[in-house]
């Protein structure tokens, strides 16, 4: 069966149908850049607005970049402060007619990467990174998820969260050189080894494609590889996520 998924960012919102059974992607992703607001209303109508490019109704598994509990956001991360305790499901079924399953967005690429990625069938601790307008963080022990383990909220000197410090945004914001960004990734991974200590870090997001431009200034002991599946496991990962949390929805 197919279902549509959903990876909301901070910069772009991107959906695609997936197959459930394989993981694999049956249409070409969608993409629509995030409001400049990051308001729930706003990216509400952005969200309904991919759901319309599909005609597509029925269940729908949404990625989310933030802590979600139970389909609420319990915290705004990198959008509107607005967006604290909203019932984003319920906010995103009104808005498109759908039924919705939200998850955090580094949980579902890490899902996707531990079910049909570079992950499949490892066993340990292992904890994957997105990199992008923040630094999301999925984990998993013996391939069972964790949720909502937010790394990138670790404070770091004068920032509230090392994020801030240490994202994708951070290099394209202040222009940085692989070099410099580098050296700023590799000391959030330090404390990533330092705080949970695990057995391989799987790093994600569109930047995740670049890892051979800073590979060399990663200098942990833990082993740390790149995802593979890229910016398109968050699609992935939110619509098997749907399966994970619905199964009766797709029986028969």
């Amino acid at each position: 069966m197919e279902v549509l998924g959903i990876d909301v960012g901070g910069s772009g919102t991107k959906g695609a149908l997936v197959h459930m059974e394989t993981g694999e992607m049956l249409s070409d992703r969608f993409r629509i850049p995030t409001p400049k607001s990051r308001k729930p209303e706003e990216m509400a109508e952005v969200v309904a607005e991919i759901t319309s490019h599909f005609n597509y109704k029925g269940p729908v598994g949404c990625g989310f970049p933030t802590v979600v509990k139970k389909g609420v956001c319990k915290s705004p991360g990198n959008l509107h402060k607005s967006w604290l305790d909203v019932p984003i499901e319920k906010l995103f079924e009104k808005a498109s007619g759908n039924d919705f399953t939200v998850i955090n967005d580094a949980d579902a690429a890490g899902y996707a990467t531990m079910n049909y990625g570079i992950g499949r069938g490892l066993k340990g601790f292992i904890v994957m990174i997105t990199i992008g307008t923040g630094l999301g963080s999925g984990a998993f022990l013996d391939g069972r998820l964790i949720p909502n383990f937010e790394l990138g909220q670790i404070p770091y000197k004068e920032y509230s969260k090392i994020e801030t410090w240490a994202a994708a945004s951070a290099k394209d914001a202040e222009g940085l050189s692989w070099k410099k960004w580098g050296k700023r990734f590799n000391k959030f991974l330090e404390l990533v080894e330092l705080i949970v200590n695990p057995d391989m870090i799987i790093l994600g997001g569109g930047t995740s494609k670049y890892f051979q431009e800073y590979e060399k200034y990663i200098k942990i002991e833990t082993e740390v590889i790149p995802a593979g599946l890229q910016n398109h496991a968050g699609i992935i990962g939110a619509a098997t996520g749907c399966l994970v949390n619905h199964p009766e929805l797709y029986l028969g």
